[in-house]
């Protein structure tokens, strides 16, 4: 699945284990309605630092899982939902800026000079 909003919020990676970290951010979609959608997603794993290049308010496109659960309790079964997010990529034009800071780049798809002959 794949949707587009504003970084509304991004939390600190989270240790839940020895052995299993999560980060959860927040999607706001529909901005200029009327009744914006404020979407909870979570990342996991080696996943947690694709959020590190994009800032709060930076309009980006998830592509996420939904996953379910079941937890049986003393009251009886639960059902639990989890947006996983597997990638995140910028709306813009532009990369989106790296972990050092340092200024976006758009970098060509060849270097090769464009002297009008074909290579056939």
């Amino acid at each position: 699945m794949e949707i587009t909003g504003l970084l509304k919020k991004k939390e600190n990676t989270v240790m839940v284990s020895d052995k299993f970290s999560k980060r959860e951010f927040v999607l706001t979609t529909e901005a200029d309605s009327k009744y914006p959608q404020h979407v909870s997603f979570q990342v996991t794993q080696d996943k947690c630092n694709l959020l590190d290049k994009f800032d709060e308010g930076q309009e980006i496109k998830v592509q996420f899982n939904l996953r379910g659960r079941e937890w049986n309790g003393p009251q009886g079964a639960k059902y639990f939902n989890t947006l996983e997010v597997w990638r995140i990529d910028s709306t813009s034009n532009e990369v989106a800026r790296s972990t050092d800071n340092a200024p976006a780049k758009n970098w060509p798809i060849a270097d090769q000079p464009d002297n009008g002959d074909l290579p056939f």
